[in-house]
């Protein structure tokens, strides 16, 4: 069975970029900042690509956000998705905004499953997903890995960590929980979050970036979807973590103790 998918690919600061927080407080300092695709969210797009590539069908990649939000879009129809949305949206967004605009987009390109990365690294919720698979009324399953398989690391590279039954209607995820691992039978359409050990995102290719620039990318105004855009959750202040203080060395087991119960008060 073809599988029609939609999976998301939200602009994000770049991991390696030395972030500051501004002076007041309201945000972080954006200037010499590089943006990225969310890491987790690159996972999901791979793994939209081996299903289809599997099973057939088309990937369609979704971001919400202002106009540069296309270059994370172009990222992903460069790696092999077959074409884009983006939600234009430039104010301040959370997990419910992000959730019920997604849930809008869902209800006009009816995919069978909606894969998403388990969180941004931006803010680390780690709730769209969830409460994107509660609007719809879908299945869900969150944190999705890959099994430990005798198969060989060539072949791994090749298959999706996602498996689809025979009759292309209900799907098996395995998912990371305390004390190993669980699989979970999920009837379709479905909402899926994807974890770390799912797979390993392939680099977009010179003839794939080529591509990528006739790639359709349509733009969806935020404010035409019937959506409440004003946040529920409100960043008032950032601040900057307190600096650690130099560590020390002591002479015996009897200071170490001192210090933990009279100036750490762990003890």
């Amino acid at each position: 069975m073809a599988l029609k998918i939609l999976v998301t690919a939200k602009r994000v600061e770049d991991p390696e970029s030395k972030i500051k927080v501004k002076p007041d407080g309201t945000g972080i300092v954006t200037d010499g900042v590089n943006y990225k695709m969310n890491p987790f969210d690159e996972i999901a797009v791979e793994e939209a690509l081996r299903l289809k590539e599997k099973h057939g069908g088309e990937v369609i990649v979704a971001s919400i956000g202002g106009e540069k939000s296309v270059t994370e879009i172009r990222s992903a129809l460069a790696m092999g998705a077959d074409r884009g949305v983006l939600v234009s949206h430039e104010g301040a967004m959370d997990p419910g905004v992000a959730a019920a605009l997604l849930a809008k987009l869902v209800e006009q390109e009816k995919p069978d499953l909606v894969l998403l990365g388990k969180q941004a690294i931006d803010d680390d919720q780690n709730q769209t997903g969830q409460i994107l698979a509660e609007r719809l009324g879908w299945g869900q399953a969150t944190n999705a890995s890959k099994k430990e398989s005798l198969e060989s690391e060539a072949e791994q590279k090749k298959q999706p960590g996602l498996l689809l039954a025979g009759d292309g209607k209900r799907l098996a995820v395995v998912r990371e929980v305390d004390g190993g691992v669980e699989t979970l039978d999920l009837a379709l359409p479905a909402v899926v979050t994807v974890d770390l050990r799912l797979n390993k995102p392939r680099f977009a290719s010179l003839p794939g970036i080529m591509k990528a620039k006739k790639k359709e990318v349509k733009t969806v105004p935020g404010a035409s979807l019937g959506v409440d855009l004003q946040p529920k959750v409100v960043v008032r202040r950032l601040l900057e973590p307190p600096k650690r203080a130099g560590g020390v060395k002591v002479a015996d087991v009897s200071e170490l103790w001192s210090k933990l119960h009279a100036e750490a008060k762990v003890l």
